[in-house]
């Protein structure tokens, strides 16, 4: 199924418009995006055009950002409750239910290889 521009566009800016408003969230993304919140919210387009539709428009790397924001596991189960209650109230039933299993297979693994360590201390690759 494609999704439209339109219908990611008013996801991501809904979605963020409700972290930065989250007591638990918006400080961490605050602090590490701060006055560069239209180039986020454009890259983050970009990212899940490529996620659901396979359009080739990220170019980036999402998992080392992430490696140095000051975040633990309680903090993507945030990020998944309010990621579900936003695709559930922007989206049809149908493409809420892709961006939300898209969004629990990302957020398992970055925890992964965030937070699960090997005998020694060495980061599961």
């Amino acid at each position: 199924m494609q999704v439209s521009d339109d219908d990611i566009s008013r996801l991501v800016d809904t979605f963020y418009g409700r972290v930065r408003q989250d007591p638990e969230l918006g400080p961490i993304f605050e602090k590490a995006i701060g006055g560069r919140w239209p180039a986020h919210l454009a890259n983050m387009k970009d990212f899940w055009s490529s996620v659901v539709n396979m359009s080739g428009r990220y170019k980036g790397r999402p998992l080392p950002p992430h490696a140095r924001l000051p975040i633990a596991p309680m903090h993507f189960e945030r990020w998944l409750a309010l990621w579900n209650e936003t695709t559930d109230s922007v989206l049809p039933p149908a493409t809420a239910a892709i961006f939300r299993e898209k969004a629990a297979r990302i957020a398992e693994s970055f925890q992964l290889a965030l937070f699960y360590r090997l005998p020694g201390g060495t980061p599961r690759a």
